[in-house]
């Protein structure tokens, strides 16, 4: 079993209520400065009256790989209004200002971090308001350039799993872990094919035989049907590239997410 200690922070809290609740998590994706700052701030903001119960908040970046052709563009229309790794934490700052419970996961790649300091981002993410961290390339080989200055300040890890995470594996990557543990239900980009829900349940059966750690499961779930389903079989659903879709087109996005959270409850 992993022998990462729970800390009674807003994550450890929030998936204690859900399991208290009997029903899964919904967890939000939205890309700070997008589609403007003003309007990324007003959603961030609605989410959790919404019915999301954990934010993720990206941070936009040039070369963002491991996405689909959605968040890339909404990470080229963040840059594009100015945001920066600053302009994130800003934004998460105001956030702060009227909501103190939800649990927020600041979600991107290592390079901005990198250049703006491991120890400064850090104590920096912890003093904006970060709950964790998802930082999509640095596998658990590399965690140390970054863990400790996060867990120095109480900040999480979450790292993240995939299909091909095998058993020998899978401890190497969750010994690094906190939070929870992301599954990424697919092999290949964000905003792609849904994952067969038989193959995701006998993963998520592979992790918790290895951490009690809560799994959010992710990638490829996009409508609320799919997200009853995946929060179901795990211990929250993440959706990401259908909400930043419905941003693009100028859509209802919290109305969106109130179907997405409507539908996970019916589950319980």
């Amino acid at each position: 079993m992993s022998t990462t200690t729970p800390q009674t922070d807003r994550l450890t809290r929030r998936f204690a209520a859900l399991k208290a609740e009997g029903r899964g998590g919904l967890v939000t994706y939205t890309m700070a400065g997008d589609p403007t700052p003003e309007k990324a701030l007003d959603i961030l903001k609605g989410l959790p009256a919404a019915g999301a119960d954990v934010i993720e908040l990206g941070m936009p970046f040039s070369d963002p790989m491991a996405d689909g052709p959605a968040i890339q563009a909404a990470a080229l229309r963040a840059l594009g209004q100015g945001m920066t790794l600053k302009g994130t934490l800003d934004t998460l700052r105001a956030f702060r200002e009227t909501d103190n419970e939800t649990p927020v996961v600041l979600m991107g790649y290592y390079n901005p971090i990198y250049i703006h300091g491991g120890e400064a981002f850090a104590r920096d993410a912890a003093e904006a308001g970060a709950d964790g961290l998802i930082i999509v390339d640095l596998p658990p080989e590399e965690a140390e350039e970054l863990l400790p200055q996060l867990r120095a300040q109480g900040l999480h890890l979450i790292m993240l799993t995939t299909p091909t995470s095998d058993d020998a594996r899978l401890p190497r990557v969750l010994e690094k872990a906190g939070g929870f543990v992301y599954y990424v239900s697919i092999t290949g980009i964000t905003g792609t094919a849904a994952a067969a829900e038989d193959a995701v349940a006998a993963a998520v059966t592979r992790i918790r035989a290895h951490t009690d750690l809560p799994v959010a499961v992710g990638f490829g779930v996009s409508t609320p049907e799919q997200a009853a389903t995946m929060s179901r079989i795990g211990d929250a659903a993440v959706v990401g590239s259908a909400i930043v879709r419905k941003i693009e087109e100028g859509g209802d996005v919290l109305g969106f997410v109130g179907s997405l959270a409507q539908a996970i409850r019916k589950t319980a």
